[in-house]
């Protein structure tokens, strides 16, 4: 995606300034999610919320709208009034669902303002500890040893993670039940509880869990080995050409006037300027990435047409 320079956003620092005070005199802006509290999304949005309360000169609160797979949340956002004042934190599903579900109440990119990317994210695909397998290459021979018997959670219907399980599911040609959750913080207790067998996690979760050796990796879901997890090999080793990794951006509903999309979007850039910021998005297993609204438009737009094909190459179903 095309990237603002700091330079670019410094110099918004006058709009931001001029609109604070606007902000703060009208009542709070939401950030809807549509997960649970604990998980990715809703911690870049909380991250977000304080940030972007500080700079714009308002009150910023997350609003969590679990259900359909992000669609519950997405479809307030774009009913709202085109206002700036309510926001959704999206995630990968926003672009998988237009495919995923047969028939949306809204369009996921005609019903909607772009405003700004914030971070992308590879996951870890995680084993609790009493699965006979240490790697992808022994989790498949399992898997095709004993069809049926493997589950693995799912963050969320549409999430990469469910799309990254059914491809994995689909290229290895094995048989493993996929359990789908309302967001990541549910299956990744059940996952520890002995419920559920796999699940691919964000890089910071994963972490902790690898760290208390209470879950072991099997593989990374980047076409690379990731910086804070060396020692995962990626999946794309034992299936090449294996890739995913989500990403999250900020949308409001269709009609957002464009100079306030851009002083929204000014103010996220000014926030993954910042150190402290990206290091603590490091620490979630994210990477600080921002983009111009049109920008980010037009990669939602690119990313509904690469979920598409997948959807329909592995045959995904939204239940």
């Amino acid at each position: 995606m095309q990237r603002r320079t700091f330079l670019g956003a410094m110099s918004a620092a006058g709009m931001l300034a001029a609109t604070g005070m606007a902000r703060a005199q009208s009542g709070a802006t939401r950030i809807v999610v549509g997960a649970s509290p604990g998980g990715g999304t809703d911690t870049v949005a909380r991250l977000m919320a304080l940030e972007l309360g500080r700079l714009l000169g308002g009150t910023f609160v997350v609003e969590n709208k679990p259900g359909a797979g992000g669609n519950i949340a997405a479809q307030q956002v774009a009913n709202a009034e085109p206002d700036g004042r309510t926001l959704l934190m999206c995630y990968t599903s926003h672009a998988i669902n237009a495919t995923l579900y047969p028939k949306l109440p809204f369009d996921p990119v005609k019903d909607f303002s772009p405003i700004a990317c914030v971070a992308s994210a590879p996951s870890i695909l995680l084993a609790r500890p009493g699965i006979k397998a240490n790697n992808v290459r022994e989790l498949i021979a399992l898997a095709k040893a004993e069809p049926g018997t493997l589950n693995m959670a799912l963050p969320g219907i549409g999430s990469s993670g469910h799309l990254a399980s059914e491809v994995l599911k689909t290229r290895a040609g094995v048989d493993i039940t996929l359990i789908p959750y309302k967001g990541t913080a549910p299956a990744m207790n059940d996952l520890l509880g002995g419920q559920v067998d796999l699940m691919f996690a964000t890089a910071a979760l994963a972490k902790a869990q690898m760290d208390n050796k209470t879950l072991k990796p099997l593989g990374v879901s980047s076409a690379q080995r990731m910086v804070s997890a060396p020692n995962v090999a990626p999946v794309a080793d034992v299936l090449p050409g294996y890739d995913f990794s989500a990403w999250y951006g900020l949308l409001g509903p269709a009609g957002i006037k464009p100079e306030l999309a851009q002083q929204i979007s000014a103010a996220v850039e000014k926030t993954l300027a910042q150190e402290p910021i990206r290091r603590r998005l490091l620490d979630e297993g994210l990477i600080a990435q921002s983009s111009l609204p049109d920008a980010f438009g037009a990669f939602v737009k690119s990313e509904v047409e690469r979920w598409g094909a997948v959807v329909k190459a592995t045959g995904a179903k939204a239940t």
